[in-house]
């Protein structure tokens, strides 16, 4: 069994042992267990994503694979948004991705991790080059029909390993209705759950429709 330094000075202050003694104390003292730094604190941070899909962890592979080899802080990101949640992952509307695309841009290749979605707003598509996890069916026939192209983002590894000329965005987290209510009470501007909308009496229902009887 392995002790630390600490829990070795620990033991000493604690009992008064000598180093000859140490090992008569420890075990001695097996039964009360290691005082170890990080005992109850475990990290925040995903190691892996939670969603079993086959077709995700096999991606996951490949950018862990990425991340390692290449010196690129792009395929790091990419991977970290693979491990995030649904709700961290919100969608990027065709408009989003063409306000974006401004002439310091132009000719780059967008990468969305997460959905690509349509919206009716924008009239006019430009061709666009477009990678992301998954397309909805309008956002994709309108990408196509203007002369642009839907990769996938292991397409995508094969053209740039290191996402070069390519341009990440992702959507709004907090644009989510819940969002909304999140956060301290009075004062604060947040939207209160609503319970209740009151209860009008029948009396009270007549004399407002019938205000002269």
């Amino acid at each position: 069994m392995l002790y630390e330094t600490k829990t070795l000075t620990s033991f000493t202050l604690h009992t008064g042992a000598t180093a000859s003694q140490l090992p008569g104390v420890l075990l001695d003292s097996a039964a009360m267990g290691i005082d170890l730094d990080r005992h109850h604190v475990r990290s925040t941070h995903r190691k892996a994503p939670k969603s079993e899909n086959v077709y995700l962890q096999v991606l996951v592979k490949l950018y862990r694979f990425l991340a390692r080899r290449t010196d690129a802080n792009f395929n790091k990101v990419v991977l970290r948004r693979l491990f995030m949640s649904r709700i961290n992952r919100p969608p990027v509307s065709l408009s989003r991705i063409a306000s974006n695309l401004a002439d310091a841009h132009k000719g780059k290749t967008v990468v969305v991790i997460g959905t690509v979605t349509d919206d009716n707003r924008l009239l006019n598509v430009p061709k666009l080059s477009v990678a992301a996890l998954r397309f909805t069916a309008t956002a994709r026939a309108r990408i196509e029909k203007a002369g642009g192209e839907t990769l996938t983002l292991d397409q995508l590894a094969l053209r740039a390993p290191t996402g070069a000329n390519t341009l990440l965005l992702r959507g709004p987290k907090n644009a989510r209705e819940a969002v909304k209510h999140f956060g301290f009470g009075p004062h604060s501007h947040k939207k209160p759950y609503v319970r209740s909308k009151g209860h009008i009496l029948p009396s009270a229902f007549a004399s407002i429709l019938n205000p002269a009887t």
